[in-house]
């Protein structure tokens, strides 16, 4: 197979707000520096975000980067890591202004600063009272980051390489990283892009679930190579289920309808919140107002339509200008997929997969770290990821509503600085032989060369049917371990899977295939991960352990590609303020 070969001082998998926040960073200052993404930069799928990003400006009242940093840390029911924590509420102000420079269209307050509205679990001074703290851009924030990072990335003259589908990690005979294997959708070209840093910042997996609000792209692809590279992730049990995505389509409906003021109804017409959370009611944390929903519908409170349980979220008293300057989207959303204007009529919704919480677990800096065979963290050594990809754990078992989009431009700013350091202190460009980038094609060649066998798409089904069934909203143990038990017959049908066309431009079957050997590991360390930490702690809900339990499971849950579990602690030492002890969790 004939191979074109690239060189980068850093290559970047994914052109989200992570990856193109990094990137801008190292272009910026000289380096030469690649984008690989399988879709055009502004279709990732950041442009999806809706409701904001976290910054505690004070533009609306008084606000204080610790108070934002206590609702994180709460937020993540005591799993986040606190010094990662802090450092991401500390930045989040100057960040915001750094967009708002780029030329971000920040939707403004009469005073001309920028707007910001309430969200789920963000409070004021340390729960008294919700904080307004989201700077938005109406309900279209994700949209305008994209296309802010996507012009200043053109004029620092980042080199993308668009419609390119990365297939593996390159390491080494010595266990280096060299770069990676990708191919061209459009015309199946292969080529080694070899470089000194390699920073993933491939996105979530959200499906390996039957509804999720992702995107199709959403497929875990930088999760798939690094399992693959013998290394492990971090708390995969934990996926947020958003309450309020509409019904069978599973499209989003921003939590800041709710900092609008919209609220949750049942059929009874009743404002159920107020029995979950009496103090924060619809702006409870998602995890909470998740399991709400679901509890009222068991108790034969939803409505039904064609087999499919929800509540309903009213917005029609917010009136016409409200609805349209701040929530037109949503509206657009609405009337397109749940067939209801709400102008007039509420929205049927019902809780829906979302977020990863878990993810590739790293340092501040973006740097992977791994097990060493003391059982200490090992920093590998030219390898970053970050976003929602990765694991710097600022979300811990939950994640407050608006601090995604913060993650991707704090943690792809952080390790867009750190590898420009390393580079220009001497970071090595590692070589790779033939069997190296051998070892790298052998998935691809794998299905290239498979003639007969099942059609993958059946496989597909069945493991998103297998998740959403067994590892949804509330989990227990019969039910995860049959769960397990088919995922493992399921990875193994994969094996001999085969594809029909083996042709070579835009082959989206052979992309398809590929990417569910990502979905699939994805898919089953989530369940080895979620049957072996036998407590409830924000989004992983165990009837059958229902309480949390900080003395056994206050630590992180590292698994690799073949099940094998190990742990890391939390880290509750921040730099400049007091830990935040683990208490009771209430709204």
């Amino acid at each position: 197979m004939k191979l074109t070969n690239y060189m980068f001082d850093a290559v970047i998998v994914g052109a989200g707000g992570a990856g193109m926040t990094a990137s801008l960073q190292l272009a910026q200052s000289g380096l030469n520096v690649a984008v690989l993404s399988k879709v055009y930069p502004t279709r990732s799928h950041t442009v999806s975000a809706q409701g904001g990003i976290a910054a505690a400006l004070g533009n609306v009242h008084e606000d204080d980067w610790r108070w934002h940093m206590y609702d994180t840390v709460k937020g993540s029911d005591y799993l986040g890591d606190q010094g990662s924590i802090e450092y991401m509420c500390k930045m989040a102000p100057q960040v915001m202004y750094e967009l708002e420079h780029m030329g971000m269209p920040f939707s403004r307050l009469e005073n001309g600063k920028i707007y910001q509205r309430a969200f789920g679990g963000q409070t004021i001074n340390y729960g008294k009272d919700m904080a307004h703290r989201s700077c938005a851009v109406a309900d279209r924030t994700g949209h305008a980051l994209l296309h802010t990072l996507f012009q200043n990335n053109i004029k620092a003259k980042t080199h993308f390489f668009n419609e390119w589908f990365t297939i593996d990690l390159v390491k080494n005979t010595q266990g280096n990283i060299a770069g990676i294997i990708a191919m061209c959708i459009e015309t199946g070209e292969i080529a080694f892009f070899n470089a000194k840093a390699t920073i993933f910042a491939t996105g979530g997996a959200g499906r390996i679930y039957a509804t999720s609000t992702n995107a199709l792209i959403n497929t875990g692809d930088g999760l798939g190579m690094t399992l693959r590279a013998g290394l492990p992730l971090q708390d995969m049990e934990m996926w947020q289920f958003h309450p309020t995505g509409i019904p069978k389509v599973g499209v989003l409906i921003t939590e800041g309808v709710r900092g609008e003021g919209g609220y949750l109804l049942n059929k009874k017409g009743e404002r159920f919140m107020e029995r979950y959370a009496p103090h924060a009611k619809d702006l409870a944390s998602r995890d909470v107002v998740s399991r709400a929903i679901a509890m009222e519908i068991r108790a034969g409170n939803g409505f039904n339509a064609d087999g499919i349980d929800y509540v309903k979220l009213k917005l029609d008293h917010l009136g016409a200008d409200v609805i349209n300057s701040r929530l037109p989207g949503i509206r657009e959303l609405a009337i397109t997929f749940a067939h209801t204007d709400p102008l007039v009529e509420a929205i049927p919704v019902t809780p829906t997969c979302h977020y990863m919480m878990g993810g590739i677990p790293t340092n501040i800096h973006g740097q992977v770290i791994t097990l060493g065979s003391d059982n200490k963290d090992r920093i590998v050594e030219g390898l970053y990821a970050i976003g929602e990809c990765a694991n710097v754990s600022v979300h811990g078992a939950n994640r407050l509503g608006t601090n995604s989009l913060l993650d991707l431009v704090v943690f792809g700013r952080a390790s867009g600085l750190h590898a420009e350091n390393a580079i220009q202190e001497g970071l090595s460009l590692h070589t790779a032989t033939e069997s190296d980038i051998e070892q790298a094609l052998q998935r691809m060649n794998r299905w290239d060369s498979t003639q007969k066998g099942e059609d993958f798409n059946l496989i597909r089904h069945d493991m998103q049917k297998a998740m959403q069934n067994d590892f949804g909203v509330f989990r227990q143990e019969e039910q995860m371990v049959e769960g397990l038990k088919k995922l493992e017959k399921l990875r193994e049908r994969l094996k001999h899977a085969a594809l029909t066309d083996r042709s070579n431009v835009f082959n989206t079957a052979r992309i398809q295939a590929l990417e569910l050997d990502n979905l699939m590991d994805v898919a089953y360390v989530t369940a080895v991960s979620a049957l072996t930490r036998k407590e409830s702690r924000g989004a992983h809900s165990r009837e059958d352990y229902p309480k949390r339990d900080d003395k056994n499971w206050l630590k992180h849950l590292l698994c690799f590609s073949d099940g094998e579990i190990n742990y890391r602690p939390v880290n509750m030492k921040p730099q400049t303020v007091n830990p935040f002890e683990p208490t009771e969790r209430v709204y």
